[in-house]
């Protein structure tokens, strides 16, 4: 569809014309808001929307310092997360297309004419909640001076990872502000919510740290947990905390979609409250609404989930078309899908989240070791110091002494653990990433997905696992008060993160860093093997040593945990919405074979042979992995000699979807856009130029095209 035509209708609505009285309900505040709507107003010059006055330059630098560490101000703490986000979610780096391919400064056409980059503008703040304050998500709206209420147009920017309410502001947000259109935000439920359990203090919506009781149900996250059972709790294992994502006990992505459409919703309230008319009984009316307003449902990783399971549960046509990059999606009744890559049929597709990291929990440190994957027996000591690399021939060998690898060499059974990778779904161009993501990530994602999908408690310590700050030999030790006090600006969500580790309750001599602990059954530091088996069998609902169908209370643990990931996993059905997904080739984070693969596989089975199936389109593209801030380390990791920024492609998406619904112009065909690494030396690759990230094709060559084939996704190599 287009949007063209409706500005007329749009134009004479704001201008009172004889549409108004009939055609516009009032202005009526959405049931799901709680509070007060806080709202502020940048000048674009001292701070701004998508910077925070920083501009350019100041996101190139490092994050200003607080006037005072143990107690920076709503401001201060405002500008640093707006500092990390930004950079959480792209090569931040020249030489990768930072300031140069996108940016701040970067205009909407692609063009270096925006200086630093600033966006003067009103920002609204609210909670979406059902009165508890347990719910406490965060809604945002970013409203720019340069948005036009006659072509009005509203971009969806949920938070990826566990991010706070900034978490999509350098990706969604940048693209939407610069189009003049209000961007709204949503932290799904997640965000960098903590209870510091030792000292009962919690995070305020605005990132400030406050006592639990006095600040009540304002809290971002408070953990449901009595008094006295915190007490017992502290006694036990003291200096803990809890984490919103993981100990809410709400299994907050089932919620995902919703919280999206919230968000759209609170926009337009927002809008029209702002632009709406004031009919002569002095009634504002929604004066704009979804058939005269542009929607775009956008943003990275899980956000992007979130816009597809926002665009799944549309049934209000408030959604118009949906762009977005690397997408959490979890498809259900993925058995039957079929994915042929260069006419090889994958092994494994379509897996739950919570499946294919419990094992990458498993083989990942061991499989980081294969020469296949970079390591040769060794990893890249910038982020394996050698305490890991011994921990992960240890786990090499306690995984062998179980029956589960059956090399006999330490070689033999890290090329073995690579290939049981494969074997279940990664892609061999994800081999290098083995390394870096088992140690920045799957940890944290196995420990968070597990606790959430299950709605345990923090007091529950699943599998052995809790949270809490540790020192050099993984020891636990009290809250760094500077630490706690910056967490609004520089927490991801998923510990580790700011200086909150998990440890493993249960290794050999107490409680340790999971990454030095030793686990009882082997007496070895094998990286808390015992708890990611634990971690595994509830995941499969068998024991993961034996094979055996658990029984007792790990069978009721794990039915809890299969339950809430079936509430996660979506229908792969759009209606018909316009949709434009991309995915890196060589995800290791979020394996394609299980996420965008799948879920456009399904989706093109169900709607086959209707326009349906022709609205949606994929794009892989090769060399595009999760992390592209990573690339900006390509000293240590030599990431920048590999990959490309996937954030060039989400740009293209969201201009191709916007050309789609504003101009007619076609969606381009599914297909592999095939770009060449910088190469060079790790740390000093040449610099990003257009022949290393070619375009999407409108008309691509036959060998690129992304077909289905007698039921089955056709991938070419």
């Amino acid at each position: 569809m287009t949007r063209s035509l409706t500005c007329v209708a749009t134009a004479a609505l704001l201008a009172g014309g004889p549409l108004l009285a009939h055609a516009a309900p009032p202005n009526v505040r959405p049931a799901f808001l709680r509070g007060l709507i806080a709202e502020a107003v940048y000048d674009g010059v001292s701070d701004d929307l998508l910077t925070a006055g920083l501009g350019k330059t100041g996101l190139l630098g490092a994050a200003p310092a607080f006037v005072n560490p143990l107690a920076p101000t709503p401001a201060e703490l405002r500008r640093n997360a707006i500092h990390t986000n930004y950079r959480a979610l792209v090569d931040y780096t020249v030489a990768g297309g930072f300031t140069v391919f996108y940016g701040p400064n970067i205009d909407a056409d692609g063009h270096d004419t925006l200086g630093e980059g600033k966006v003067p503008g009103r920002e609204y703040i609210a909670w979406a909640d059902d009165g508890s304050g347990r719910q406490n998500v965060t809604l945002m709206v970013q409203l720019p001076d340069s948005f036009n209420p006659a072509a009005p147009c509203i971009v969806t920017a949920t938070s990826s990872g566990s991010r706070g309410i900034y978490g999509a502001i350098g990706t969604a947000g940048d693209w939407g502000l610069k189009r003049g259109c209000a961007v709204t935000y949503a932290d799904k439920g997640s965000g960098n919510g903590v209870h510091d359990l030792m000292t009962d203090v919690v995070t305020a919506r605005d990132g400030t740290l406050a006592d639990a009781d006095a600040l009540g149900i304002e809290a971002q996250f408070r953990a449901d947990v009595s008094d006295d059972a915190r007490a017992a709790f502290n006694a036990a294992t003291p200096h803990r905390v809890a984490y919103k994502h993981a100990h809410s006990q709400q299994n907050p992505e089932k919620d995902w979609g919703r919280h999206t459409l919230d968000a759209v919703r609170f926009a337009f309230y927002v809008l029209n409250e702002r632009f709406g008319k004031v009919d002569g009984k002095g009634v504002r009316r929604a004066t704009l609404h979804p058939k005269n307003t542009l929607v775009i449902a956008s943003s990275v990783s899980n956000g992007a989930g979130a816009a597809l399971a926002a665009a799944e549960l549309d049934t209000e046509g408030l959604i118009d078309g949906v762009a977005v990059t690397e997408p959490n999606v979890q498809p259900r009744g993925a058995k039957g899908i079929v994915i042929r890559q260069g006419g090889r049929t994958q092994p494994s597709v379509g897996k739950p989240l919570v499946d294919y990291f419990t094992f990458a929990n498993v083989y990942q440190p061991c499989a980081a070791l294969s020469a296949a994957a970079g390591g040769g027996l060794a990893v890249h000591a910038a982020f394996w110091p050698p305490a890991y690399t011994a921990s992960a021939q240890n786990r090499c060998a306690a995984l062998a002494a179980k029956g589960l690898l059956q090399g006999a060499t330490l070689a033999e059974q890290a090329d073995e653990a690579l290939a049981k990778m494969h074997a279940h779904g990664w892609l061999p161009e994800a081999d290098f990433l083995q390394q870096s993501h088992y140690r920045f990530a799957t940890n944290s994602i196995a420990v968070t997905y597990t606790n959430a999908a299950g709605r345990f408690s923090v007091l529950d310590n699943l599998c052995g696992f809790s949270l809490a700050n540790t020192d050099a030999l993984g020891n636990v030790v009290p809250q760094v008060a500077a630490f706690q006090a910056g967490l609004f600006s520089t927490g991801n969500g998923v510990p580790p993160t700011t200086g909150v580790n998990i440890v493993y309750n249960d290794s050999v001599g107490g409680a340790r860093l999971d990454f030095l602990a030793s686990s009882p059954s082997t007496a070895l530091a094998d990286f808390a093997l015992d708890g990611a088996l634990c971690q595994r069998s509830l995941a499969t609902g068998r024991d993961a040593v034996t094979g055996q169908r658990l029984t007792g209370t790990m069978k009721a643990m794990s039915d809890r945990v299969r339950a809430g990931v079936k509430e996660t996993q979506l229908g792969a059905r759009v209606h018909g919405t316009p949709t434009l997904i991309v995915a890196g080739r060589s995800d290791a984070l979020l394996p394609i074979n299980h996420t965008s693969r799948a879920w456009f596989a399904k989706n093109q089975a169900d709607a086959a042979g209707s326009d349906k199936a022709a609205n949606v389109r994929y794009i892989e593209v090769t060399n595009g992995q999760h992390f592209d801030a990573f690339i900006a380390l390509g000293l240590f990791l030599g990431y920048d000699t590999r990959y490309i920024p996937l954030h060039v492609y989400f740009n293209r998406a969201m201009d191709a979807m916007w050309a789609h619904l504003t101009q007619g112009t076609a969606l381009p065909p599914s297909q592999v856009v095939r770009t060449v690494p910088r190469g060079g030396v790790a740390g000093a690759a040449p610099a990003l130029t257009a022949a290393n990230v070619p375009p999407i094709a409108m008309v691509p060559a036959a060998g690129d095209l992304i077909t289905v084939s007698g039921g089955a996704l056709e991938i070419p190599d």
